[in-house]
């Protein structure tokens, strides 16, 4: 199957109908690529700081790019009820934990969630997913050498290169080992590989801010950007729901908060 087949193969099955437009404007030829997106939610301009993309509260299961702000009072309130749901109960020992319970990094190979089984591994999902001005290694319609993001958790726009990697980091929004902590730990391989690689878990973000979060709670740790932390506390809640996992009280208290609760 040539390039362009492969990438129309990859829109029907992860719901990307839009990287098939992006092929078809830029074509299949020469080294690097343009584009493969031109989703209006990508490309809209978007207010500084406002995370750019789309709302959590119409993005529920992440496939969407990006964590744009909330600021609707109606979109708050609904923002609150989502965080309601969300149990709570202590955080439990770290005992046990170790990356490879989740499976190996990026697998393309997790069923049951978004993307999986593409063709492309995770992390490169993602950068497709949220970038902007993408540029692939020549030969791939899959490995992202070069982007813009715009960050949702410092409100900057971030122009990101392959050989400076680390930059650029794809945050679990619920770090995997918070997750087992608080009950994934008792879960077959298969849920905890879904966690690691379900798009509503994770976004590309600045690499310096997703290591000073680290495995923290909201309790603990929020992002840097005020204007998306209401959206950053629905992001956790979705996933917290989706996967009957509990947040600390503290943590659900600290969410409600940012959305006015």
């Amino acid at each position: 199957m040539n390039r362009l087949g492969v990438r129309i193969s990859r829109a029907f099955a992860g719901g990307l109908t839009a990287v098939v437009a992006g092929a078809l404007l830029t074509g299949c030829e020469g080294g690097l690529q343009g584009d493969a997106k031109a989703s209006d939610a990508a490309a809209a301009p978007t207010a500084p700081g406002s995370g750019g993309g789309t709302s959590p509260l119409a993005n529920p299961e992440g496939t969407k790019p990006g964590l744009a702000a909330i600021t609707s009072e109606q979109d708050r309130a609904a923002a609150r009820r989502l965080i309601e749901k969300v149990s709570t109960k202590g955080r439990g020992p770290r005992t046990g934990y170790a990356r490879d319970r989740f499976g190996y990094a990026w697998m393309d190979t997790a069923d049951g969630v978004p993307l999986a089984r593409n063709g492309c591994d995770t992390r490169n999902d993602l950068l497709a997913r949220d970038g902007r001005e993408l540029r692939y290694r020549s030969g791939s319609d899959c490995v992202v050498i070069a982007m813009t993001l715009d960050d949702p958790y410092t409100g900057t726009t971030i122009d990101w290169q392959k050989k400076k990697a680390a930059a650029v980091q794809i945050d679990h929004v619920i770090p995997l080992s918070y997750g087992w902590q608080m009950g994934a730990a008792r879960w077959d391989k298969a849920k905890r590989q879904q966690l690691a690689n379900d798009p509503l878990n994770l976004l590309p973000v600045s690499g310096p801010a997703n290591g000073s979060k680290s495995d923290s709670g909201p309790a603990s740790w929020l992002p840097p950007n005020k204007r998306i932390r209401c959206s950053y506390a629905v992001r956790v809640s979705q996933v917290a729901v989706k996967y009957a996992l509990p947040v600390t009280a503290a943590d659900k208290r600290t969410m409600l908060t940012q959305c006015g609760g």
